[in-house]
């Protein structure tokens, strides 16, 4: 059974690297590429490489068996940015999901920290005034950085911070990937948890169908979805009942709790929270300022005329 598996996810990828060669598009079932990141679908890599070595590599012999299946962990990929297979050792990955999992894997020198106890949504932060941008030049595939104003306050947008996150296609298959990530890194004891990391950070920016659409605004994610309530909705129950021990995020948000929690933005936050939430509550605070004006006016005539 483990030999016709490997024969056939090997002739999967044959067929991927001629197919691209051929169109410069691979038009292959989604469903079965995506199949093969499924935890209970994972075979030993070893022998998957044995069988490659015996078959494949006689008519590629420079390419590695990492080296051949890039195009289709690409194309699993969910982040616009490319993902590399640098340094990445054929004795370091169980199985295909493992290989995944390593090519998302950030730079040695990154740290994690405890979870952070506040973690705004897009909506608040954007009324704090935190910008939102793609992340187009990361450091690693999911890295985040938070840009900080040199700029006083009442310079106005040049002195807001700017959050820039890489960009994300969200469709059917994201859940799949994501939640199979995790599974791995909830089974292996030897493995960090960045994708955990990752999503727990997504789930907490993301609480309602308002913060997809500021995101998608931004161009920092791409829906694919029916909705931004079913996108919402998916995002949220990506991490449900699952704890995350480490949080490789910790600089960014320490940043951003420590700017929204300064005066101006908390205040401003608020107001904009208060009053500027809806049509109907700008057209309140309209009202009563038109009000307090006119009864200031006529209170004003009132005296000079005694």
């Amino acid at each position: 059974m483990m030999v016709m598996d490997a024969c056939f996810i090997l002739e999967f990828f044959n067929c991927s690297q001629e197919s691209d060669s051929f169109s410069g598009n691979r038009l292959l079932p989604e469903n079965v590429i995506f199949d093969l990141i499924l935890l209970e679908n994972q075979i030993p890599f070893f022998f998957l490489d044995e069988i490659y070595q015996c078959t494949i590599l006689k008519n590629h012999p420079h390419i590695s068996l990492i080296q051949f299946i890039y195009p289709v962990l690409n194309d699993l990929s969910i982040f616009r940015a490319y993902i590399t297979i640098n340094d990445i050792s054929l004795n370091a990955v169980p199985h295909i999901l493992s290989l995944l999992h390593e090519c998302y894997k950030p730079p040695s020198y990154t740290t994690s920290v405890s979870f952070p106890s506040t973690i705004h949504s897009v909506v608040d932060l954007d009324r704090a005034g935190v910008n939102f941008k793609p992340n187009k030049y990361p450091t690693w595939v999911k890295g985040m950085e938070v840009k900080l104003p040199n700029f006083p306050r009442f310079f106005g947008s040049w002195s807001k911070p700017t959050l820039r996150i890489p960009v994300m296609y969200i469709h059917d298959f994201t859940e799949l990937v994501l939640k199979n990530l995790i599974a791995y890194e909830r089974q292996s004891s030897q493995t960090s948890n960045y994708i955990t990391s990752y999503a727990t950070a997504i789930d907490k920016l993301i609480d309602t169908q308002e913060d997809v659409a500021k995101l998608i605004d931004s161009k920092v994610l791409v829906n694919g979805m029916g909705s931004n309530e079913e996108a919402a909705t998916m995002i949220n129950s990506i991490c449900k009942e699952v704890a995350c021990p480490e949080f490789f995020y910790g600089v960014q948000w320490e940043k951003l709790n420590k700017y929204c929690n300064r005066y101006w933005p908390k205040n401003i936050a608020w107001l904009r929270r208060t009053y500027f939430s809806s049509p109907w509550n700008i057209i309140a605070l309209f009202v009563g300022v038109v009000l307090f004006t006119l009864t200031v006016v006529q209170t004003i005539f009132a005296i000079k005329s005694t």
